[in-house]
């Protein structure tokens, strides 16, 4: 088959590609990303926010009694508007004292995906979700992530503690950098 007589392609009209789903990394204080970015964490149904970085979400962005008129379960995501930015509120498991699964993980994960894109969010930062007091495996929580957010236009920022913060942690508490660990708590009540 020739070519002849056929019209080169015009690259000036053709389109990026409508995924530019991202994984970012950062080391730092979660609540400097920019104002207009969301954030999300891990809750549960009870909404209780007494550990962890959750008690930092509590106290920044209040709202705890909006979060329990939305009457979310295990699975679902609980969002509250402040300023320019959604906060998502992934419900992972039904009690604080519980811990949560892969499974209620990614069901919560899509639900917000349905809500950032009926709403025009392309950007989220958050913590090592689950990964902290929760205990579940970065490695496979970023699988997921992968997983949901893959296709999509939505950029995830991850923040992390600054390693200094980290090997505090590790020297002051003796386990080992394990969940329980006072520093840990600590260090989410300074703003990290």
């Amino acid at each position: 088959m020739s070519s002849e007589g056929q019209k080169p392609a015009d690259t000036d009209k053709i389109k990026p590609a409508e995924d530019r789903w991202r994984l970012n990394y950062v080391t730092g204080n979660l609540f400097s990303c920019p104002k207009e970015e969301a954030l999300a964490h891990c809750i549960s149904e009870d909404c209780r926010m007494g550990a962890g970085i959750a008690v930092t979400f509590k106290q920044k962005f209040k709202g705890v009694s909006e979060l329990k008129e939305q009457k979310k379960l295990t699975g679902q995501c609980a969002v509250l508007k402040r300023d320019r930015r959604f906060i998502y509120y992934l419900i992972t498991k039904k009690k604080a004292s519980q811990k949560p699964t892969y499974d209620s993980l990614r069901l919560s994960l899509k639900d917000m995906k349905l809500h950032c894109e009926k709403n025009g969010v392309t950007k989220i930062s958050m913590p090592r979700i689950g990964c902290g007091l929760d205990r579940l495996e970065w490695a496979r929580v970023s699988k997921i992530l992968e997983q949901v957010f893959n296709h999509t236009n939505i950029s995830i920022t991850v923040y992390s503690l600054p390693m200094r913060a980290e090997t505090t942690c590790l020297g002051a508490c003796g386990e080992g950098g394990r969940a329980r660990c006072p520093g840990e708590s600590n260090l989410h009540k300074k703003g990290f």
